[in-house]
């Protein structure tokens, strides 16, 4: 698989890479050894790069990666995780006692004494521009806590402003084809500065893989049920942001424009994963044939132009209005 370096982390990574939230919680239920397969599954499709949270699971994520990756000395996959969520969601928590609190059951979590990545967790909008976090982030690299941190944000406001301090590695950013936004000033502004780009929710949580209907029910304990008009964190981290009823419309009309020998979803991992600027995307999986489809999308041709023009127009006319206002 195609690598890419992250920034000024200046590691490579596989241009495919998992996104584990659902290994943790809020997906439904998966039992340990499924989750196993999944990043099983994962390492054996050339993927090289994890994203985890402190969150998922209260650790289990981070406990299941930990597991797994002791089991498979042979690999070298960079894993990042992010910080943030565990308290009342106030600027005057983003501070370097917390910070090393939080560090350390992430390290415990993972087993390792130094974190390749870690990443501010969609922090309440003024922690983006304070000196006192990015300096206490400073002192957990100087403490060699962490190799490099960045931060996971939830609007292009917040993303360009995390890309011009000095020692941002990595912006993690919902993106995809009903999420086109950061296309116009983010990615140029990340790639100038230097700093990765990580696309995150890269099917609008499924529904760009065209399988939901207007009638399709998830389960309790699903952010799609719990989640759909914002109800416990932020709307955009559930279906992007678009009603589920006009999304289900518009994802079959982008099912019908994904070229022959391409799903839906891989049609919509390949449109992100050509856009300049992105070092990896990484849609989340339930089980290995989730993975191997997902990682295969980087071996795909890129999309032709005629398509990338009818995606364009898709979104104009039926995502553009519901999304650009709020993120």
């Amino acid at each position: 698989m195609d690598q890419r370096v992250i920034g000024r982390l200046g590691q490579q990574v596989s241009v495919v890479g998992l996104g584990t939230w659902q290994l943790g919680a809020d997906w439904g239920d998966i039992d340990d050894k499924d989750a196993l397969t999944v990043l099983e599954a994962a390492a054996e499709a050339g993927v090289t790069f994890f994203d985890t949270a402190d969150v998922y699971g209260d650790g289990r994520s981070e406990q299941t990666i930990a597991a797994f990756l002791r089991a498979r000395p042979d690999l070298q996959v960079l894993v990042a995780t992010k910080m943030g969520r565990r308290v009342e969601q106030i600027p005057q928590n983003y501070a370097l006692d917390n910070f090393r609190a939080w560090n350390d059951r992430s390290r415990r979590n993972l087993g390792v004494d130094r974190i390749d990545l870690v990443q501010l967790h969609c922090p309440p909008t003024p922690v983006y521009s304070s000196d006192e976090v990015f300096d206490a982030l400073d002192t957990l690299v100087d403490e060699g806590r962490v190799a490099a941190y960045g931060v996971s944000v939830e609007t292009t406001a917040e993303a360009l402003t995390a890309i011009a301090r000095p020692n941002v590695a990595s912006v993690q950013i919902i993106f995809n084809p009903f999420r086109m936004k950061p296309l116009r000033e983010v990615l140029p502004a990340a790639e100038k500065a230097g700093v990765g780009i990580i696309a995150r929710v890269p099917l609008a949580s499924g529904l760009l893989s065209g399988k939901y209907t207007k009638d399709t029910v998830f389960a309790a304990d699903d952010h799609r049920t719990f989640n759909r008009h914002g109800e416990a964190f932020d709307q955009g981290e559930t279906f992007s942001g678009v009603d589920f009823e006009a999304g289900v419309e518009a994802a079959a009309e982008f099912s019908a424009l994904a070229p022959e020998g391409y799903t839906p979803a891989q049609s919509a991992l390949r449109w992100i994963i050509q856009q300049p600027g992105v070092s990896t995307v990484i849609p989340g999986a339930r089980s290995p044939e989730q993975v191997r489809a997902n990682a295969a999308a980087a071996e795909l041709a890129p999309l032709s132009d005629a398509t990338l023009t009818a995606i364009q127009d898709l979104y104009d006319r039926r995502i553009k209005d519901q999304v650009e206002g709020r993120w």
